[in-house]
């Protein structure tokens, strides 16, 4: 099967993903982190994108972004894994040792309502479900670490949510989600699929003539 076509346009609210090649560890030491970081501010500093929400793990990362103006979105991305291979193979001297990042990444719309706090919260869950920390606001690598504990100046890398944080948020993220939630998000990750409501995911499969097809599915809900 063929790979859905991308979808770069302006002012979409986009989930992007991206895995180390053999999903081999790519982030070992805080400096590894810390260098990833700095080369995502930078890249914010170059192009025209909104960063609402991050996590780096360690063998993949996660952004939550909106392009302004179309095309936009490409740029970015290229610049940055390109940009963090390079620099990681000067850092530990393997240059010539080959492909840092499994290729494409993947990337997704989704819609600026409850979708979209979900995902966030799908994305800065991330190092909890992996066994990581024990609450979300511990593990210092994502945007929830940043908004929490960051200073002014690391606080800036952030664009401001399209839709209030909940009062709860911290209580909503550290809560085990549901399993036929991860299943609908996973499946949007696996196949580059829309996630918004069953009328909204289709507009947009239609529109962009993505070539998927929609389920039947239900509003997200809150974790309980």
């Amino acid at each position: 099967m063929g790979r859905a076509p991308r979808v770069d346009i302006a002012d979409i609210i986009y989930h992007v993903i991206n895995r180390s090649n053999s999903r081999t560890e790519l982030f070992n030491t805080k400096g590894d982190y810390r260098g990833i970081e700095n080369i995502l501010d930078q890249a914010h500093n170059k192009f025209k994108v909104k960063i609402y929400a991050y996590c780096i793990m360690p063998n993949h990362w996660h952004l939550v972004v909106s392009p302004e103006e179309d095309g936009e979105m490409s740029r970015f991305m290229q610049w940055l894994t390109l940009t963090h291979t390079q620099r990681y193979h000067v850092f530990h001297k393997t240059i010539g040792f080959g492909h840092l990042y499994q290729g494409r990444y993947k990337s997704f719309p989704v819609q600026t309502n409850e979708y979209f706090s979900q995902l966030v919260r799908y994305v800065e869950r991330n190092p909890v479900r992996a066994n990581l920390v024990r609450k979300a606001e511990n593990w210092q690598w994502s945007s929830l670490w940043r908004r929490e504990y960051g200073s002014d100046q690391q606080k800036k890398l952030l664009t401001k949510w399209p839709i209030g944080i909940p009062d709860d948020y911290l209580s909503y993220v550290n809560t085990k989600e549901k399993s036929i939630d991860l299943e609908e998000m996973r499946d949007c990750v696996n196949r580059g699929r829309p996630y918004g409501s069953s009328q909204w995911t289709k507009q947009i499969i239609d529109i962009f003539d993505l070539g998927l097809t929609t389920r039947s599915r239900g509003r997200p809900k809150k974790g309980t």
